[in-house]
């Protein structure tokens, strides 16, 4: 990959121009003479002085440097308005399996990735559109997955669900999680799901606490379109509610009666890597595999 000249900085709500991994970051950056524009909501006093500001929906760089979580990376992909611009996550915040390097790890492998020598990976989106009574109330996308579950009240959904318009099942569930390969190591292997490497082209449909033993959660390819109706029943209560949420951050009130369509978005996210393949690595690495309880 060639040398980045322009980077754009985006920075964790929470973290201030203090804390020790954006000073550090902003250090290496500065060293290396490199144009650095600031993500226009972060707070003042991040980045050099006089730093030109920038919006995730128009922005005008080569690399984004993501600096936080997960949770900062799905944001800034949700909101990214060019897919071809790569991410460099660098994590400051839980688990981070999409950081692809740690804050204290920064000043020796930041200049040699921005340097050129990184790869970069493509990761799927999922598009998402909710329709009522035939219109489209709602339209996005998601990194890791979209989850149809219910509100406030423990009572269990109705959730008719086709793929390439063949009708696979009704879930009786609390839920159900469209996951895309990314998604995989997240809410649905709470739920039980598999874990699917990211190069495979595929969406996971995983229920949450499904009545029927037998509902299990299934592979299927990424090309196909996943449609879910949320039926009502007579005897469910007036209290009751169910939501759209996308990468556990994005909450859209749905209806009974709404469908909500699932596919691959035609774009993907795009990420800066120092090795072609450190999936692995990472598994074992984050979740701990081969140590000892």
């Amino acid at each position: 990959m060639k040398m980045q000249h322009r980077i754009g900085l985006v920075v964790k709500p929470t973290l201030t121009a203090d804390d020790a991994a954006v000073q550090s970051t902003c250090a290496v950056l500065d060293s290396l003479g490199l144009s650095v524009h600031v993500e226009e909501s972060c707070p003042r006093g991040i980045g050099p002085s006089g730093a030109p500001r920038f919006s995730l929906a128009a922005p005008n760089v080569d690399t984004l440097l993501v600096l936080g979580g997960d949770g900062t990376i799905f944001r800034t992909v949700r909101r990214l308005g060019d897919l071809s611009i790569p991410i460099l996550g660098i994590n400051r915040g839980g688990v981070g399996f999409l950081a692809e390097i740690d804050a204290d790890d920064a000043q020796d492998i930041l200049p040699r990735l921005l340097g050129g020598q990184g790869i970069v990976e493509e990761r799927s989106l999922l598009e998402i559109r909710a329709e009522r009574a035939g219109a489209i109330v709602f339209q996005g996308h998601a990194l890791n997955e979209a989850v149809i579950a219910q509100g406030a009240l423990a009572r269990l959904l109705d959730l008719e669900t086709s793929v390439q318009g063949e009708p696979l099942t009704t879930y009786r569930a609390d839920g159900l999680i469209i996951a895309t390969p990314t998604g995989s190591t997240a809410y649905s292997l709470s739920a039980g799901g598999p874990i699917v490497h990211p190069r495979m082209q595929a969406i996971i449909l995983t229920p949450l606490n499904p009545h029927t033993f037998s509902q299990k959660p299934i592979v299927i390819p990424e090309h196909h379109r996943v449609t879910i109706a949320i039926l009502a029943r007579e005897q469910r209560s007036s209290d009751m509610s169910v939501g759209l949420t996308l990468d556990g951050q994005e909450y859209i009130p749905l209806q009974w009666g709404d469908r909500v369509h699932v596919a691959a978005a035609a774009g993907k996210a795009r990420f800066l890597r120092r090795a072609e393949d450190t999936f692995f690595a990472t598994l074992r690495r984050k979740l701990k595999w081969g140590e000892r309880p």
